[in-house]
């Protein structure tokens, strides 16, 4: 499996749960939507999907691993694996379009001319050639969300998370996004795009989980 979830559970500092018995497991290669009104905790299941937090209780495999007994390296290099597109986007502002995409490989040492060349053609897919040297403040939000998905996909990672995509832009700039993840999609990666519009997820056939309260429900019979 991709990801799978067991018995997932989240608090924070003593407070209520955020995440209650959360358990789903992602097949490789699938394509899912997780819905959920603001505060339904799905942000916070991403997070620990991606390594950025760990639940309170549950266990979590990636990639057919358990991530309980792994050291920081070994979580590190499962990152590595998985790109990840947030809501605010977190671009660097001091670094033009084309280092923002080429941080990941420069990261994982990736040759330079490898790099050019990978670089090179994410911003062509993404219509972002004319952009190449600009800084993220000149940039409109379409852009950069464009640049924070060229960024997520350039190292080409078996998983590829994404917050919110059409929460700061329309629908139909934020179908060209999902768009962009099934191209990927089709050549094998895992997807998950959380959403807590549900007319925009109504608009493709995925499966879909559904959070609620903290709990996970299946609201597509096609997802597991």
């Amino acid at each position: 499996m991709a990801v799978r979830l067991e018995h997932i559970g989240k608090r924070y500092d003593g407070g209520a749960e955020v995440l209650r018995d959360v358990s789903a497991t992602l097949d490789p290669g699938g394509f899912y939507f997780l819905t959920g009104t603001g505060g339904s905790g799905k942000t916070t299941l991403l997070d620990i999907i991606c390594l950025a937090q760990r639940p309170n209780g549950g266990a979590l495999r990636l990639f057919d691993t358990d991530i309980a007994g792994l050291d920081r390296r070994g979580r590190a290099m499962l990152r590595r694996r998985i790109g990840m597109v947030l809501q605010d986007f977190r671009l660097f502002e001091d670094l033009s379009v084309t280092d923002n995409v080429a941080l990941p490989l420069r990261i994982a040492g990736t040759p330079e001319p490898e790099i050019r060349e990978h670089v090179t053609a994410m911003l062509g897919w993404l219509d972002l050639e004319r952009n190449a040297a600009s800084l993220p403040p000149a940039l409109s939000g379409i852009e950069k969300q464009r640049v924070a998905i060229a960024r997520a996909i350039v190292g080409r990672p078996d998983l590829r998370l994404a917050d919110e995509p059409a929460g700061h832009v329309d629908h139909e700039a934020a179908s060209f996004l999902v768009r962009v993840f099934e191209r990927v999609n089709a050549l094998g990666t895992t997807v998950l795009i959380a959403t807590r519009d549900t007319e925009f997820a109504d608009r493709f056939e995925h499966p879909r989980l559904h959070l609620s309260e903290g709990m996970l429900q299946t609201a597509d019979p096609g997802a597991q």
